[in-house]
């Protein structure tokens, strides 16, 4: 089993909009071999910062399987409108 991992900083009062891109986005990680979870947590918000840590981690039979998806088509599908997405987008 492989786990990865990321974290996100996202402006306090962004925190819907972030959560909503992440339910509707096409990932298409369910078509990848290996690929078994995805889950994407909400942490705690840091008052003096001005932001929301979020961190989302997906589960894969191998290393070898994420990187395999990390060099896919869906990959790139799945990433191209990456930090476009206004005050949702991660900092």
């Amino acid at each position: 089993m492989y786990i990865a991992m990321n974290r996100f900083k996202v402006a306090k009062g962004s925190e819907e909009d972030f959560e909503t891109i992440w339910k509707n986005r096409e990932s298409r990680l369910d078509e990848m071999q290996g690929f078994r979870e995805f889950h994407l947590l909400r942490g705690p918000e840091n008052e003096a910062e001005g932001y929301t840590l979020y961190a989302s981690h997906t589960v894969w039979e191998s290393h070898a399987d994420f990187v395999a998806w990390t060099k896919s088509q869906n990959f790139r599908d799945a990433h191209k409108n990456a930090g476009n997405r206004g005050s949702a987008a991660p900092t």
